[in-house]
């Protein structure tokens, strides 16, 4: 094993922050973003589809969705994913035109945004710990197999803990962005 062979962990740590931004991105802040609504899933041709697949999401103010659905056999479909979905949205229907409007967040449901916020944290805290103990296993797997020298584990161990200290400080960096994002009224 050598500094080369660190990049597939390195690589793992990446999507496990391209995971923990999306997750945040899709956390309602007040502000209205089509990806609020990309996990909802909507009954369609006998199947079950992404919104962003029957229709086109658009922001046209800032506390505004409005959702042009393709096919008029769908619209009531997505109409009933987005009302039963948790996230508080009363949709208005105006003939292949969905209006939603984003009402303002009370402090309670801030508080609450902020505590899902916090978990995502930890989930991509405790992944990427995870990924560097399976980076430290294989190379003390490989000193023990006498496959790298005892200089060469200390420098790749250092490595990669470094690595991990960077993405958990980009990853709490990122949190404490939205969680201004979500507290700011």
């Amino acid at each position: 094993m050598d500094e080369s062979s660190l990049n597939i962990y390195k690589e793992k740590m990446d999507s496990t922050f391209q995971v923990f931004i999306d997750e945040l991105s899709r956390l309602r802040t007040g502000r209205a973003t089509p990806l609020l609504l990309e996990p909802l899933i909507v009954d369609a041709y006998n199947s079950k589809m992404k919104i962003s697949e029957v229709a086109a999401v658009n922001v046209p103010e800032p506390k505004l969705l409005t959702i042009q659905v393709w096919d008029k056999g769908l619209v009531a479909s997505v109409e009933k994913a987005i009302r039963e979905s948790d996230l508080g949205l009363n949709p208005t229907i105006d003939a292949q035109l969905i209006r939603v409007p984003l009402p303002d967040l009370t402090e309670e449901r801030r508080v609450e945004l902020s505590k899902v916020a916090s978990q995502f944290l930890e989930n991509a805290k405790i992944s990427v710990r995870n990924i560097r103990r399976e980076a430290m296993d294989v190379i003390k797997t490989e000193k023990k197999n006498n496959k790298i020298s005892e200089d060469e584990e200390k420098q790749l161990s250092n490595l990669m803990q470094k690595i991990t200290d960077e993405k958990i400080s980009l990853v709490e960096e990122k949190y404490k962005d939205k969680e201004k994002e979500i507290l700011q009224i």
